[in-house]
């Protein structure tokens, strides 16, 4: 379902994959891809793509940033973070910049749901608990996500992934699916 979900999705915005491209580039010189280092299941490492939504250099001005995190936790969240550009707040408003994550599905890196897959450093801080929610496929959507994304706090947001784990069905994923398209149209919780 995966792959054929996300080969179906990757076809559906072919226009979409035409035009943004070439609005990064306009808004800001740099590649239009970002890549990150992410951790998938059982602590496998991938390459995660999206839209560049920054400057070219916002992972090595991250650490100038720290003191002004709005979550709490180990991740790094910020509602005006000067790093965005302008087009690159609108495809996070839009979570148009998600779209490459479809090519990690094809590749089998991700689910099309499951929890987000984090940064090692991330995980470096989890309380032995939180680090359940890498016991499983991690995904593009998920609770977190039609639930308020950054509006959540860290650990409602891990009590999120593990109440997916536990009650993880087919049904369940279909419903996250379904309310997915909802929650990016309002935009909730996007940043």
């Amino acid at each position: 379902i995966d792959l054929v979900a996300s080969v179906a999705a990757c076809c559906v915005c072919l226009p979409v994959w035409l035009i943004l491209p070439l609005m990064i580039r306009i808004d800001s010189p740099g590649p239009i891809l970002f890549r990150q280092t992410r951790i998938a299941k059982n602590g496998r490492r991938f390459t995660m793509l999206k839209f560049r939504s920054m400057v070219p250099d916002a992972e090595s001005r991250r650490d100038q940033l720290m003191h002004l995190n709005e979550m709490d936790g180990p991740t790094f969240k910020m509602k005006a973070d000067p790093r965005v550009t302008r087009f690159g707040s609108f495809l996070r408003k839009t979570s148009l910049d998600e779209l490459p994550q479809l090519f990690n599905v094809v590749r089998g890196d991700i689910s099309l749901v499951g929890p987000r897959p984090p940064l090692a450093e991330e995980i470096r801080q989890y309380r032995p608990w939180e680090k359940k929610r890498l016991s499983v496929p991690q995904g593009i959507t998920g609770l977190w996500q039609i639930s308020g994304r950054s509006e959540i706090k860290f650990d409602e947001w891990m009590k999120l992934d593990l109440m997916y784990i536990d009650q993880w069905s087919f049904s369940l994923d279909m419903l996250i699916l379904l309310k997915t398209l909802p929650a990016v149209v309002a935009r909730k919780g996007a940043q």
